[in-house]
């Protein structure tokens, strides 16, 4: 009976894995049509999965409800089945019936994260509450599977052999974290999990790292996924985490991340999900954290991943966009331009609308980033094809695009029609933070036009920052896309305070009935563009003065209240980049180039001043502030890098 049992569960196992390729490769009508063939809880889990991923990517609100009853069920059918195989004996080196406990978890996270895609604090919440009621599955899965812990497990940039150091900068975490934790009660069990179990000392007989036949790679990559948790606790909202924390619940981000890397290295379903939470973690790291610790080492992991999977789904949108979005981040932007519009143009599956979607949309942002603003209009004109989510900002930025390239017939129209899409999209009856935002700056265009000209009418022609360039990333482009925003940011008069060798001094000019620009908003926000420009272009001291008059002017706006806490975030990453400009970024993977005892020193000092700026910016983010809870992910990003910093830095 054992036999049969365990020849059952291989082949719906195996079954189910084909469902999963053929969705990797973006054929969702066949993975579907995989997935319906049989009721077992692995191809219940794929029909959840398919629900899920067309809720999440593509931002389908309505899908969320398909998933949750498809997810609860395969939770139902992998209950079941652990307690039918509970009297047997086991099929694999584990316990009996771990593959079971391990699928009804997963349906458990699933369902968790159709809750954080609420986007509410209650659906926060209720993440949290769902994610907790698994830890006492995947405690006892830890205790079975990795009784060592997981430090002599391989991750994806090192060699299939077991490695004694951790390629996440985790080797001082899991001991020194372990001795940190404390707390008691039930959900202080949940922190002391999360630190101490998976520093645990080896135990007299280990499970072999190198799993025996597809079940048993099963329950080890799908063990180590498990801790996904505990990255999505880390990344909820400060006021939520904060909320949850008084009941003693403590988590690890980057145990959590070593984990989705030991994972990746495996090779089922699991593996390639955690390779893409991975890569995906690692692309807003590189994106928004502004400044990090080690980028080599990240860029390097990011690689490996998508060399080791890329190449079984190479017809996949998800591996075609972080192929790309790895291009971005390494600096070569033409490229990763490149692969999507080739993705895109392949002769290949197309039913995975909502993964072809994130390709437009990353094609679209990288579009801007190198100020070819026509083409970032037309695609992101043609996101709004592809999902429902806020149409208004996907117009505003057309718009700003259109705006910048001196259409102004054509970002007319389209900032005309955004407020009734604003209004046709409610979450709960509110705007979303973008669009509170965007409504805001449509008024305050509107007021700038009636003061010149007394009327309303044509409003865009006041606009002399363009949004587009709000709305842009400047940290990862070259010196010349740096300098061209220089150049026309400091053409608007009245003319710039600060001193600079990347701006020309103007032309003296007859006196102006009216200057480009005539608010503080106005004047706050050209300094903090330009502020990040001249340190994207390595002019760090006019940087410094050009974000500090942002600063300055911050006290005194009323629409973009936003610039002051952004403002010191981002005098924070010119802390950090000046100082490995001055003095040596102490790389892990420049070894051959250690710091001197001057130099970590100074970056003691650089990191203080680092952290206390973040501290100021977190002080003038409040809920008030429009985006505020954008600013706070960042601001943990960085201080995420900034702990990781000073480990390298004290690292005798």
């Amino acid at each position: 009976m054992a036999a049969s049992h365990k020849e059952e569960t291989t082949r719906h196992l195996l079954e189910a894995t084909a469902g999963f390729d053929a969705l990797f490769a973006n054929d969702l009508q066949k993975a579907r049509d995989i997935f319906q063939t049989t009721d077992s809880p692995f191809h219940l889990l794929g029909s959840g999965v398919c629900a899920f991923l067309e809720a999440a990517l593509g931002m389908e609100r309505e899908l969320m409800d398909s998933a949750t009853k498809t997810l609860a069920e395969s939770e139902a059918g992998a209950k079941k089945q652990a307690k039918n195989t509970k009297s047997l004996s086991s099929t694999t080196r584990f316990a009996s019936g771990a593959e079971w406990e391990l699928l009804q978890t997963d349906a458990m996270i699933l369902h968790a994260l159709t809750l954080a895609l609420n986007e509410s604090y209650m659906g926060y919440l209720q993440c949290f509450y769902q994610l907790n009621s698994a830890h006492s599955r995947f405690t006892k899965l830890y205790k079975t599977v990795f009784p060592g812990g997981l430090d002599n497990y391989a991750t994806p940039a090192t060699s299939k052999a077991p490695s004694p150091t951790p390629s996440i900068h985790s080797e001082t975490s899991s001991t020194a974290t372990a001795k940190a934790r404390g707390g008691g009660g039930f959900f202080g069990s949940v922190g002391r999990f999360g630190g101490s179990l998976l520093s645990a000392q080896p135990a007299p007989n280990p499970v072999p790292s190198v799993p025996e036949g597809p079940v048993e790679e099963l329950i080890m990559s799908g063990t180590a996924f498990g801790q996904l948790f505990n990255l999505v606790f880390s990344l909820l909202p400060p006021g939520v985490r904060g909320v949850v924390g008084i009941l003693g619940f403590k988590h690890d981000r980057r145990l959590a991340l070593r984990a989705l890397a030991v994972s990746a290295n495996l090779g089922d379903v699991h593996a390639v999900f955690a390779a893409l939470v991975l890569m995906t973690y690692y692309g807003v790291i590189l994106l928004l954290a502004g400044y990090q610790a080690d980028e080599a080492h990240i860029l390097k992991q990011y690689r490996a991943m998508i060399d080791s999977v890329e190449p079984r789904f190479p017809t996949g949108s998800l591996w075609i966009l972080n192929r790309a979005k790895y291009l971005r981040m390494s600096y070569d932007a033409e490229g990763a331009i490149n692969i999507m519009l080739s993705g895109l143009n392949m002769d290949r599956p197309k039913s995975f609308q909502q993964a072809d979607g994130l390709i437009i949309f990353e094609l679209a942002w990288t579009l801007l980033s190198q100020q070819r603003y026509k083409e970032c209009a037309e695609w992101f004109l043609k996101v709004t094809e592809l999902n429902s989510w806020s149409h208004g900002t996907y117009y505003y930025i057309a718009a700003s695009c259109y705006l910048s390239v001196g259409d102004i017939e054509k970002a007319q129209k389209l900032f005309d029609e955004i407020p009734e899409l604003i209004e046709s999209k409610k979450i709960a009856g509110k705007d979303l933070p973008t669009e509170v935002l965007i409504k805001k700056k449509i008024v305050f265009y509107k007021e700038k036009q009636k003061r010149w000209t007394g009327s309303e009418a044509d409003y865009i022609k006041s606009i002399r920052i363009s949004p587009a360039e709000v709305w842009n990333t400047h940290a990862r482009v070259g010196k010349d896309i740096a300098q061209t925003l220089i150049t026309e940011l400091s053409a608007l008069t009245p003319a710039v305070t600060v001193s600079s060798p990347l701006i020309k001094t103007p032309p003296a000019t007859a006196p102006q009935d009216k200057h480009d620009l005539d608010t503080p908003d106005e004047f706050a926000v050209r300094s903090l563009l330009l502020g990040i420009a001249h340190r994207t272009a390595g002019e760090f001291q006019a940087s410094r003065e050009f974000l500090e008059d942002a600063h300055q002017h911050h006290k005194f706006t009323k629409i973009n209240t936003w610039v002051g806490g952004l403002s010191c975030y981002e005098l924070a990453v010119l802390d950090l980049m000046e100082a490995d400009a001055l003095h040596g970024s102490g790389s892990i993977a420049d070894a051959s180039a250690p710091l001197s005892t001057g130099a970590r020193e100074a970056w003691k000092r650089v990191l203080k001043d680092a952290s206390d700026k973040l501290d100021k910016a977190v002080s003038l983010s409040g809920q008030s502030i429009d985006m505020s809870s954008r600013l706070d992910m960042r601001i943990s990003m960085l201080r995420d890098e900034l702990a990781t910093k000073r480990e390298m830095v004290e690292k005798v």
